[in-house]
């Protein structure tokens, strides 16, 4: 009986983050003095992240934090102090209140930390990715400050690859070509290769259209250096949901179908894409410094 119970809770322990062999890699490497960035990098093209060690590794590998963990609690006060600062700025000037919402709050906090914040804006231009990123972060931390310098560095890392978006996309084409024509001929005879908002959905990191746990599997290849994945994001999400997607001739049509994706056909979606991208388009040999072509 006890071996029963034991295979019954292995799927939900494996959910969750808690796969032994894979928890104590990840254990071992950060008990690495200084940490190995390359090493974490290599797990997380290798690798779901366990949950509970998720925050430390997306901040180490998106630079929220250094490898250096006696600086750790040093660097954290001083994030803490900055983001507080923040805060208090913009709740001076009247820009956010105890009712702005935590992803507006986050934003506003952004624009004036780097710079962007007009004095002449009475409420500050949301911009719709930033805000989906935030989204997500606040469904898996509940520290306030960790969830706005992963957010910002989150963002900031993504914008950078804005440039690479069409050479993405011709990519994710000629993939899903060859992994489903007719669905791909569908979308070419209707009009929908151009208009579906890949750009948009490559911004967000698919916020706002995958669940934040599924998301979460994803999210760890990108803080890896793999933003290549979201090709195979794309490829999976439209093969998935091809049978409806057919149907569909109008834009309009088509966004509606992918709405309210289901927490399991998301998890499909992530596990689907991660099993391609590693076939097609994972890192062979990662650079801590240089993942430009990941």
């Amino acid at each position: 009986m006890a071996n029963e119970k034991g295979n019954f809770r292995l799927p939900y322990y494996e959910k969750c983050g808690f796969r032994g062999e894979e928890k104590k890699s990840l254990e071992i490497i950060l008990k690495d003095k200084p940490l190995d960035k390359i090493k974490l990098q290599k797990f997380c093209v290798g690798f779901t992240v366990p949950a509970i060690y998720r925050n430390l590794v997306w901040k180490l590998l998106l630079e929220v934090i250094p490898v250096y963990t006696d600086s750790h609690e040093f660097v954290m006060e001083q994030r803490n102090l900055e983001y507080k600062e923040l805060v208090r700025a913009l709740q001076t000037m009247r820009i956010i209140d105890a009712c702005t919402p935590k992803t507006h709050v986050f934003y506003a906090a952004w624009l004036l930390q780097s710079g962007r914040y007009s004095y002449e804006w009475t409420q500050p231009q949301q911009d719709d990715q930033f805000i989906m990123l935030a989204h997500v972060f606040l469904q898996h931390f509940d520290n306030e400050v960790d969830i706005y310098w992963l957010t910002k560095y989150l963002y900031e890392y993504i914008i950078k690859y804005k440039n690479d978006y069409p050479k993405l996309i011709d990519r994710l084409w000629s993939l899903l070509e060859k992994e489903d024509k007719e669905l791909f001929l569908h979308l070419q005879h209707t009009g929908l290769q151009k208009a579906i908002p890949i750009g948009k959905w490559f911004d967000s990191c698919f916020a706002g259209i995958l669940n934040e746990n599924p998301l979460a599997k994803i999210w760890d290849k990108i803080c890896g250096g793999s933003v290549k994945i979201l090709i195979f994001v794309t490829i999976a999400l439209l093969t998935i949901q091809r049978h409806e997607l057919l149907k569909c001739t109008t834009l309009q049509a088509f966004l509606d179908c992918l709405k309210n994706i289901s927490e399991e056909t998301a998890d499909l979606i992530a596990v689907k894409s991660i099993e391609m991208w590693q076939k097609h388009g994972s890192p062979k040999n990662v650079n801590a410094n240089n993942n430009s072509n990941n």
